[in-house]
């Protein structure tokens, strides 16, 4: 009989695509059923390399998607909420999590995908509440996974005919590292290491393929699931670079250990079954999974080693912005409330380098419009808010203890300039998104009005240096200073203003470009207005 080839190359490449789809729209509705804590969950709960290895579970079998979770424990290390050991548990977990997948389709329902995708479309489109719209898109997704197979699996049953791809089942059965590099270049090819599973899975079923040639095929897809961090990676901070290149030497190490040991793994593998009857899927399934499990169980007591090795692989500082506080000591709350309060100003000055620190990245922004400055500036801005949740938390703490009435004045002094910094930190945050709207909408600034904003920028990044100098000193002097460089930031926006209707007027500024122009001046005024608020603090003027 022939083989319509078309039909096949359609059907395969059809079914891929809708399996691919299934698994990110039952990530999504996974996800958001979740509340989207997927980021707190790995904060919270990454105490310990142990505590990380769950966590990577967790959050992986909510969201579908090993990568995913290691994109998100990237920005985690790089922003100082998890150290290097702690991210390579996550990983670690990350790799036993995307093994459900797996499992998943191992339950051979595919004759009722079109059901399930059904249930999933009418919760979709038809019932209005959240909660079951989520969990519609889970069904959707679900059903969409196992319909992909279907067309997949269908599509590949006349490769049991063609000479070519006996030959090289064959070959990878008599040459296994044949099936490591087919795995590994497919899954760097199709970028998600579920769908080859799963394709791996479905030709396992058909009798297209033997165990002894699955199996290194399945270590191969292991390894080319690093691809997504290796290529986030690129470019990106060394914590990135490290985490990728930790993924990496995991699943190598992991595939060289089984590839050695193929034989007995192999002989595991026809034992389980001979005692639990799975179907094939499922035998691919818990080869999956013993493979994960057990490179975990044998490279967890190597994560000090493995933090090590890619630290001297991948030089430099992995901590961009450190978010975490460094002085807050809850002993001393009740021990001595005079250095609780003094523990707590080297943190409020902290943040106030942060402050400093985003203004200048928000500067850089404007001037040289590289997203680098962007991104480390929002970075900051989450540094801050994150320090005024701690900082206001202990000073709360520490209300509550005996302090001199010299001790509560400070105290109301540091409560009060956490928040003006709080609220600098949300002012250049905005400038960014301003400079963001000017680089999305091509909206140009004349020459004018960047010598305008230059000024205003340099004199009141001067103002928030000054300002936390002056707390940090207690330098009345420069307090004065302060409060004298807000009068004249005041004075420049009523002037920049007025050139700006000139321009207007003229033709020489575009409305967009106004909007851009007035905002970013508006924001800077306000950072000013809260650097005197510092200021007046260390004079001891109350608002």
């Amino acid at each position: 009989m022939e083989v319509n080839w078309q039909e096949v190359f359609f059907m395969f490449i059809g079914g891929l695509g809708i399996f691919l789809f299934g698994i990110k729209t039952m990530g999504d509705g996974l996800q958001k059923s979740a509340g989207d804590r997927l980021r707190a969950i790995l904060d919270r709960f990454t105490t310990n390399p142990f505590m990380g290895v769950l966590a990577g579970i967790v959050v992986t079998i909510l969201i579908q998607s090993s990568s995913g979770t290691t994109v998100i424990v990237i920005g985690l290390v790089s922003a100082g909420f998890m150290t290097l050991r702690q991210a390579i548990g996550v990983i670690m977990g990350a790799n036993i999590g995307t093994t459900v997948t797996a499992f998943i389709i191992g339950f051979d329902i595919g004759a009722y995908a079109l059901p399930i995708i059904a249930v999933g479309a009418f919760l979709l489109f038809f019932v209005k509440k959240a909660q079951l719209n989520n969990l519609g898109q889970v069904f959707f997704g679900f059903g969409a996974l196992f319909y992909g197979l279907e067309l997949m699996g269908e599509g590949m049953k006349p490769l049991r005919e063609l000479q070519t791809f006996i030959d090289l089942t064959q070959s990878m059965s008599e040459i296994p590292i044949l099936g490591v590099v087919v795995g590994t270049v497919f899954t760097v090819i199709v970028q998600s290491s579920s769908a080859t599973i799963g394709i791996l899975q479905s030709l396992y079923s058909e009798g297209l393929i033997e165990l002894d040639a699955a199996l290194p095929v399945l270590f191969g897809d292991n390894i080319g699931t690093t691809i997504t961090a290796v290529l986030a990676s690129i470019g990106a901070s060394v914590a990135a670079r490290r985490a990728a290149a930790v993924h990496v030497m995991f699943n190598v190490i992991g595939s060289t250990l089984f590839l050695i040991l193929l034989i007995p793994f192999t002989s595991f593998i026809v034992w389980i079954d001979q005692f639990l009857q799975l179907e094939p899927a499922m035998q691919i399934a818990f080869a999956h999974g013993t493979f994960n499990i057990v490179n975990t169980l044998i490279q967890f007591p190597f994560i000090a080693v493995l933090a090590l090795i890619v630290t001297k692989l991948v030089p430099g500082q992995d901590v961009l912005v450190e978010f975490k506080p460094k002085h807050l000591d809850p002993h001393f709350i009740e021990q001595s409330p005079s250095i609780a309060l003094g523990q707590a100003k080297e943190e409020v000055l902290r943040m106030g380098q942060f402050a400093v620190q985003g203004l200048n990245e928000s500067y850089e922004y404007l001037k040289t419009k590289n997203k680098k400055n962007a991104e480390l500036g929002y970075q900051v801005e989450d540094a801050i808010n994150n320090l005024d949740n701690k900082i206001t938390e202990y000073l709360v703490k520490l209300s509550a203890t005996q302090l001199s009435a010299q001790e509560s004045e400070r105290h109301s002094i540091l409560m009060d300039t956490v928040r003006d910094i709080e609220r600098i930190g949300d002012h250049f945050e905005n400038v960014i998104e301003l400079v963001d709207y000017q680089q999305a909408n091509k909206v140009k600034l004349t020459e004018d009005a960047m010598e305008d904003l230059n000024e205003m920028f340099t004199l009141t990044i001067e103002a928030v240096s000054q300002a936390i100098e002056a707390l940090d000193a207690n330098d009345q002097a420069l307090a004065r200073t302060v409060a004298e460089k807000e009068d004249l930031i005041d004075k420049m926006e009523r002037k920049f203003r007025k050139k700006h209707i000139v321009r207007l007027n003229e033709g020489r500024c575009t409305g967009q470009a106004g909007i851009v122009f007035v905002d970013i001046v508006s924001n800077l005024e306000r950072i000013g207005d809260h650097s005197a608020n510092i200021a007046e603090a260390v004079l001891g003027i109350r608002n």
